[in-house]
């Protein structure tokens, strides 16, 4: 007991043999990369400066870039349909609605349906606007509300996402509002689009508002020093910055999502956060034990900062994993979180040790918490002592903290197995955006349900007698209630013609569905392509259910590559996946409880529309694994740092909850704030990644690293660092590790004993969390 009570003050930098300070000056205490950190920080900030200074200027009108749209397959049948529709029949695909209300006059009187016919005739003039009708050219019923008082003008804007709301944004003003004897609102899908882009765009603005000024008062928390309280953000801001140049450079080549800056401003701050959090409490570590700062910046790269770059690499690749799918809508999350992972990891190890190196000692300048404090000793640590303590009582209690955690978290994620999967519509915006009160009046006031119809398009040489025998054909359909068309055009082999077909039930029920597979298993005479919300909804999930095992795959075989590399151990890789994903569990239960039932939909401000967006689910795993991933690599790394230096398993993982659990609970509630930020964004889909994916972040802070890690590991034992030969040997080849120390060689007979009273875990003063 005393042999270890005197190497544990060591053990978090100085000169022990986990840490060595006085290593670190040593030829080998760093690469070329460092040196040059180390001897020209000036030279690495200027020219970080400029980087970011070019970044600011090429990210700038980024957002106006982006589209709002994303969830199709492009090679699915239903998409190729409506691009097809879109050449041959514009006007059976109108995607901007002019409702037109005439008052208690009507919309037949003399004087409203003369504008109202004027104001047709203007649009269809229109460049970029095609397929123009309405109820005043047609008389259908269908365009007219139930009590006479309203009516449709119906358009197709041509073009893609870009050019669409490009027509829109030069046409809207001058169609929009009052006309002499009636009123024009703007709707349809394109409407819809632009207005959700547009909040977006606000609502972060407004997130990021709420979110810099409380991320900068917890880190004052959290180091006490202003200065060091600031560094983490500057990180934060650097990566940001830079990844809206890189998705600026991506909308030249490809779609790219305006949700994705949602991810960007999110794990911009978030991972920062985290990896300056860690950086700067092991150089103050260092500082502490008696390294000069150069030194101990040194020291600090090759520890902390191999950690970094680990973590980064497995946060990346939790988000790469989103580019096998063919949405565009989840690529551009790939795009907007690779870049953001990386910028964040290199300026981590970049800017913040330059940093750090001028700053010195005056990384703990302007400590506001001075004016909180009474009497204290600041050179004890008892948040650490409270961690290594309640890691010790979990171990000593290891299978009822197992069974119950696990019970808990399993118990919270039951609601998703009662998930539905539909398509965002209008409902995701506020109840006061003027497209939804369109499309709400069109639901409700005028017959039948104008999302809802299936389109069928027919391609090849046929018969008016095939035409309508097709046409009877899908009319004995079991769910469909009413057909119309068909419309030709052209003849022979170039003939195109166009069903239009109403299902029962919801535009994307259960119904509407099958009607989609029997429509497209229906025999006919000539080639059929069938398109819909419906449709679209079918192919989506089709394509995820595709894609899905690839992305798992590359998830957890990645996982277990680089958890390996990093502990060398066979078994805790495994733990990393198992309790990651049960990390999960009470994020998508609250989804389908919050977010699809309707539960809190008042306090929250949300209309449940008892569906979940098909691809948000994967989004949100993705996300939230790898951020778990980013927290298991924070405290496995100091685990095995101690478990090196010792042999002492249980000993070391109460070290390594002692020296991060304070650490990753301030990242994750940080991170959690960024995400509540973003979650008070007025569009649904936003807000439930938003609140989705903090919720995932605190429970795996709090109750997995803190709770399931610890009593699980006490389960296994030492057999939690066996490996085979062969891949023992592998490790010590290409293995990363923070501590130089050799491993223990194989697991045997309990060690050491590690250190019981919380007093024998000391910290550097004025280090919390």
């Amino acid at each position: 007991m005393s042999e270890v009570k005197k190497k544990t003050p060591e053990r978090g930098g100085g000169s022990g043999p986990s840490g060595g300070g006085s290593r670190a000056s040593g030829p080998s205490g760093g690469g070329g990369w460092t040196r040059f950190v180390t001897a020209r920080p000036r030279l690495t900030l200027l020219v970080a400066l400029v980087l970011t200074a070019l970044a600011v200027l090429a990210g700038d009108g980024v957002a106006e870039r982006m589209g709002s749209g994303g969830w199709e397959d492009p090679a699915a049948e239903s998409t190729y349909a409506t691009g097809a529709l879109e050449r041959e029949f514009p006007g059976s695909q109108p995607n901007l609605l002019l409702l037109v209300d005439a008052g208690k006059a009507g919309v037949d009187d003399p004087a409203a349906a003369a504008e109202a016919r004027r104001l047709t005739a203007r649009l269809a003039a229109e460049p970029g606007v095609e397929g123009v009708g309405s109820y005043w050219a047609t008389g259908s019923p269908a365009l007219r509300s139930e009590d006479g008082t309203r009516a449709l003008v119906a358009a197709r804007v041509t073009g893609d996402e870009k050019a669409a709301g490009e027509v829109l944004d030069r046409i809207a003003p001058s169609y929009r509002g009052t006309h002499g004897p009636v009123e024009v609102t703007l709707g349809g899908g394109l409407a819809v689009r632009h207005e959700m882009q547009t909040i977006i765009q606000e609502d972060l603005l407004r997130a990021e508002l709420i979110a810099l000024p409380l991320t900068l008062v917890l880190l004052v928390m959290v180091f006490g020093s202003a200065v060091a309280a600031l560094l983490p953000l500057g990180v934060g801001i650097v990566a940001i910055l830079g990844t809206n140049a890189v998705l600026r450079g991506l909308t030249e080549f490809t779609d790219v999502s305006v949700f994705a800056q949602n991810l960007t401003t999110a794990l911009g701050l978030g991972l920062a956060i985290d990896y300056a959090l860690f950086v700067v409490r092991r150089y103050r570590e260092e500082l502490a034990a008696g390294a000069e700062p150069s030194a101990a910046v040194r020291t600090t790269l090759r520890t902390a900062g191999r950690t970094v770059l680990f973590s980064a690499l497995t946060v990346a690749v939790s988000l790469a994993a989103m580019l096998v799918f063919p949405q565009y809508f989840l690529r551009s999350f790939a795009y907007a979180g690779i870049a953001v992972v990386l910028l964040a990891a290199a300026a981590a190890l970049t800017l913040l040790p330059a940093a750090l190196v001028l700053l010195g000692h005056r990384v703990d300048a302007l400590d506001l918490r001075r004016l909180l404090r009474r009497t204290r000793t600041p050179a004890k640590d008892t948040a650490g002592a409270g961690w290594a303590r309640a890691a010790g009582l979990v171990m000593r209690r290891a299978p009822v903290f197992a069974v119950l955690t696990t019970a808990g978290l399993v118990l919270l994620g039951l609601p998703f197995l009662g998930v539905n999967f539909g398509t965002a519509d209008d409902r995701q915006l506020p109840t006061t955006a003027a497209s939804r009160t369109v499309q709400e009046e069109l639901r409700q006031d005028f017959p039948g349900d104008p999302g809802g119809s299936l389109t069928v398009l027919a391609q090849g040489s046929a018969t008016p007698a095939q035409y309508a025998a097709y046409r009877d054909r899908i009319a004995a359909l079991d769910g469909v209630v009413r057909v119309d068309g068909p419309l030709v055009s052209g003849t022979g082999a170039a003939a195109h013609a166009v069903y239009s077909v109403t299902p029962e039930g919801p535009a994307v029920g259960e119904r509407a569905q099958r009607a989609v597979a029997e429509l497209r298993s229906a025999d006919a005479p000539f080639r059929t392509s069938v398109t819909g919300q419906a449709a679209v909804l079918a192919d989506s999930k089709d394509a995820i259910a595709d894609r899905l095992p690839w992305a798992a795959g590359i998830i957890v075989l990645v996982t277990l590559l680089l958890v390996f590399l990093l502990t060398g151990s066979v078994l805790i890789p495994l733990q990393a996946v198992v309790l990651n994903a049960l990390s999960l569990t009470a994020m998508f239960g609250a989804v389908v409880w919050v977010f699809q039932d309707g539960h809190l939909s008042g306090l929250l401000g949300f209309t449940a529309t008892g569906d979940i967006e098909t691809t948000l689910p994967v989004l949100m795993f993705c996300v939230a694994f790898g951020l778990s991933m980013d927290y298991g690599v924070f405290l496995l790394s100091r685990i095995k740092e101690e478990y090196d230096a010792t042999g002492d398993h249980e000993g070391a993982v109460r070290f390594g909850l002692a020296r991060t659990g304070g650490l990753i609970t301030a990242a994750a509630v940080i991170l959690a704030v960024v995400m509540v930020a973003i979650g008070t964004s007025r569009v649904t889909n936003t807000k439930m990644l938003g609140l989705g994916v903090a919720l995932a972040v605190v429970m795996d802070a709090m109750v997995v690293r803190s709770l399931l890690v610890p009593s699980v590991m006490r389960l296994t034992g030492r057999l939690t660092w066996w490996a085979p030969a062969p891949l023992r040997r592998f490790h010590d080849r290409f293995g990363v590790r923070e501590s130089d120390a050799p491993a223990p060689a194989a697991p045997g007979p309990k060690g050491t004993e590690a250190p019981k009273e919380a007093e024998e875990i000391p910290e550097p003063a004025g280090t919390r969390g």
